[in-house]
């Protein structure tokens, strides 16, 4: 008796590309079978090239690895563009056999995904260091000085010395070797993981402010600027998470009577 689509197309999920069974089944007439055979080759494709991808997004770190250096970190911060809510950045050294394929940019990820891919990136790095500044001192000193800050900070707290710090586009004053990438989240593994550590590490910090301020839905908006928020700010003041210096709350500072208090 034959096999049933539904148990072949099962089996697909699971098998390799010399498995004996695919032989078997190329020879099976039915339609159903020959489409699913077809769907497990263009995701055959699709992991390969993703594969394919991920291993040249480590071309900065290996152009290192091969030179002595083991602990390339890569840094990333998140935040400079909400109204309320501190900057946040990560710092990531990898090792080399760091296999997870869909580490890159944080933006390009939906939340489910960076959740999943924290998970797996704090279990497999060798080390990570997070760096937090909050709302009063990027109003102190600006946001490009607190991303800075945040970022060497981040330095700081990892676990192992680094050897080598890759940016993105960004440099520190620190005695370290550093390259600054221009969309280096989207270039290499190690910026693209410190990317999101950084986001959720935010999120969840945001997510909690929800919590300590309801009203203004930092739980979704992540202290950005949208309808909900700045209603929010109109009708209930600023909180001590807002950043004063930027518009439109500099704007709005005459009109807000009162702030809310911890």
């Amino acid at each position: 008796m034959s096999e049933t689509i539904k148990a072949i197309q099962t089996q697909l999920k699971t098998i390799l590309p010399d498995d004996e069974r695919l032989l078997v089944w190329q020879q099976d007439s039915r339609v159903g079978v020959q489409k699913a055979i077809q769907n497990w080759r263009k995701s055959q494709d699709r992991t390969a090239k993703k594969q394919t991808a991920f291993v040249h997004r480590f071309d900065i770190e290996r152009q290192y690895w091969e030179q002595g250096y083991d602990n390339i970190a890569g840094i990333d911060e998140v935040g400079r563009g909400p109204l309320a809510g501190p900057i946040i950045a990560a710092a990531v050294i990898l090792p080399h056999n760091f296999n997870v394929l869909d580490v890159i940019d944080s933006k390009q990820l939906s939340a489910k995904k960076r959740e999943d891919l924290y998970e797996k990136i704090m279990t497999q790095a060798l080390a990570v260091g997070i760096g937090e500044v909050d709302a009063t001192i990027v109003d102190d000193i600006n946001i490009y000085e607190a991303a800075r800050m945040a970022m060497t900070i981040a330095v700081s707290k990892l676990q192992l010395n680094a050897e080598v710090l890759l940016i993105d586009a960004m440099r520190l004053d620190l005695d370290i070797p550093q390259e600054f990438l221009i969309k280096g989240d989207a270039r290499s593994n190690s910026i693209g993981a410190a990317s999101i550590v950084a986001k959720v590490t935010r999120d969840r910090l945001m997510t909690d402010y929800g919590l300590k301020y309801p009203g203004y839905g930092f739980e979704r908006n992540a202290g950005y600027g949208t309808k909900e928020h700045l209603q929010a700010i109109e009708r209930k003041g600023i909180t001590p998470i807002h950043r004063k210096t930027f518009a439109p709350i500099k704007d709005m500072q005459s009109s807000i009577a009162k702030s809310p208090r911890d």
